[in-house]
């Protein structure tokens, strides 16, 4: 019997790279809230963990902002039949009671995703994308770019983890 797709990128393919994501990790995260001024940089703690038998990785992290705790949660996957990744995002601090949902494609060790959002207070959408980078084994990058409704991108967040086990 011949393997699905979804077992051959599990055994080999990007779900196998995901996987590599699976962890616990420690790091520093800076956030900008304009264009080359850090307003924080904070310890964060993270943990990727996967769900549905490896189709996704859940990552759940919590960390502060300006000395206040907050907390997270993205789940990461590969659409395999549109070859696509696809992320999930929730927080208390950035998205408040809303699902960022993004797309993208694969990158050197990694994956780029774009989401957006807005609302009452932002009547014109502006971007939001994220660059997962395993660096190494043990050296994961999350970085967030805010984009404006012009195209105008500036680093957001950027969270460097290493791996504790």
């Amino acid at each position: 019997m011949s393997k699905s797709k979804f077992e051959t990128s599990l055994e080999s393919g990007i779900h196998a790279k995901l996987s590599a994501l699976i962890g616990s990790w420690k790091g520093t995260t800076k956030t900008w809230f304009e264009p080359g001024v850090v307003a924080d940089e904070s310890e964060m703690l993270g943990t990727f963990r996967p769900v549905l038998g490896g189709r996704f990785v859940m990552h759940e992290y919590s960390g502060s902002l300006s000395g206040k705790p907050f907390e997270g949660i993205a789940i990461y996957g590969y659409d395999i039949p549109n070859d696509t990744f696809q992320c999930s995002w929730i927080d208390s601090f950035h998205m408040g009671t809303g699902i960022m949902l993004s797309n993208g494609n694969a990158i050197e060790n990694g994956s780029s995703v774009l989401g957006s959002y807005g609302g009452p207070g932002i009547p014109v959408p502006w971007g939001w994308r994220t660059v997962t980078e395993l660096k190494s084994p043990d050296t994961l990058v999350i970085t967030a770019y805010n984009i404006s409704p012009e195209g105008q991108e500036d680093k957001a967040t950027e969270t460097i983890y290493t791996r504790l086990s």
